[in-house]
């Protein structure tokens, strides 16, 4: 099993930024793709970005493309996603997730493990 654990969500501002982290333990970090979702409440869980195993390659929602960057620093096991210039419409319950393959998916079906999740509130 591999265990995630995010952190650094909280309430901020439109304009604000925000940095979240997710700390992975029980498995080797770099075998595994990352990727962040959200859910909003009433809405399905959404794709936000994602991360090869290397970090070489990432993918983003376009919505979020020039204002959110995935990172990860495979020696301390964790994936970042840098927000920046938020928006009320970013608010959400973010999760990050691993899949046990070199690159990232849009699709919540293909990770294997998610975390519990950390929670952003943009005011307007």
């Amino acid at each position: 099993q591999m265990q995630l654990v995010e952190s650094g969500g909280g309430l901020v501002q439109a304009g604000d930024s925000l940095r979240l982290s997710c700390a992975a333990s029980g498995r080797t970090f770099s075998n595994y793709a990352m990727g962040w979702f959200r859910q909003a409440p009433g809405k399905e869980r959404e794709f936000v970005a994602a991360i090869s195993r290397s970090g070489g390659s990432t993918d983003y929602v376009d919505s979020v493309k020039g204002r959110f960057t995935i990172s990860r620093d495979n020696a301390k096991n964790t994936v970042y996603l840098q927000m920046n210039s938020l928006k009320p419409e970013d608010t959400a319950l973010y999760y990050c997730a691993a899949r046990y393959s070199y690159s990232g998916s849009r699709l919540p079906r293909g990770y294997d493990y998610w975390g519990q999740g950390t929670q952003v509130t943009v005011s307007s």
